[in-house]
């Protein structure tokens, strides 16, 4: 199934390992043009390598998108690197684990700046470009907590329902120029950071997943690849969750 993405210009935000890597090698292997991004010389520099490896036309920048200014950077270094930016994979780490109780105001506001105003941010920078061209896509790597809160996850849960708002607004704003903007909300994932933890505490992530496994990081990389193409532009304004069923509600 060809995409219609053969010469598109794609900045992913905090790409040079994990999901946020695995849409750039998607985007990349659909014929876009990648910049990736990351805060670790080593790893960003591993994670180009792999890229033109497979043959993907990819270029590496240098970004801390965990405040709002380093996010608006990210964006203008991958427009002066590609010619422009047409799609925009918004992603983050993501802020400590905290209750009610032992989450602060500072940590909240750490937060914001690192799941909500850095998304923000890099649409500002992005999407006028887009909307003058006709056409764009924004996705937003979210989290299952949008859906489903988690409540040692107080200050994520927060932020990332606040972006999801951002973005539900925006994208019947800029939806009549041609620019889609959806978001995905992960669940589980079998990224390196999971990877290190202990089989008990895998197995007990596992055991809330409804298909029995974590998810496969490449295959979400492929949501993020359809929610770009030329087939997805009457789908906009979506959260999609990527859980293995994890998310129980209705809606």
């Amino acid at each position: 199934m060809d995409l219609g993405l053969t010469g598109r210009r794609a900045a992913v935000a905090a790409s040079s390992a994990g999901l946020g890597f695995q849409a750039a090698r998607a985007l990349g292997r659909e014929g876009a043009r990648v910049a990736i991004s990351g805060r670790d010389d080593a790893r960003r520099a591993a994670a180009l390598t792999a890229l033109r490896a497979e043959g993907i036309d990819a270029v590496a920048v240098a970004a801390d998108v965990s405040t709002p200014a380093g996010a608006e950077a990210f964006v203008g270094s991958c427009i002066d690197e590609l010619g422009g930016v047409d799609i925009l994979i918004a992603n983050a780490g993501g802020p400590p684990p905290g209750t009610f109780a032992t989450t602060t105001l500072d940590a909240y506001r750490q937060a914001l700046d690192l799941n909500l105003l850095s998304t923000v941010a890099m649409c500002k920078q992005a999407v006028p470009g887009m909307q003058e061209a006709r056409w764009g896509r924004v996705v937003a790597i979210t989290s299952i907590a949008v859906r489903q809160p988690i409540a040692s996850l107080m200050a994520s849960t927060t932020a990332r329902a606040g972006v999801t708002g951002f973005l539900k607004v925006l994208a019947t704003e800029v939806a009549a120029d041609g620019v889609t903007v959806n978001s995905l909300q992960p669940g589980v994932h079998a990224t390196d950071r999971l990877a290190s933890m202990p089989p008990a505490a895998l197995a007990a992530l596992m055991a809330d997943v409804p298909v029995g496994a974590l998810g496969d990081p490449a295959a979400f990389g492929s949501a993020v690849a359809f929610l770009c193409s030329v087939d997805a532009g009457f789908i906009t304004g979506t959260c999609l969750p990527v859980d293995g069923g994890a998310a129980r509600g209705l809606l």
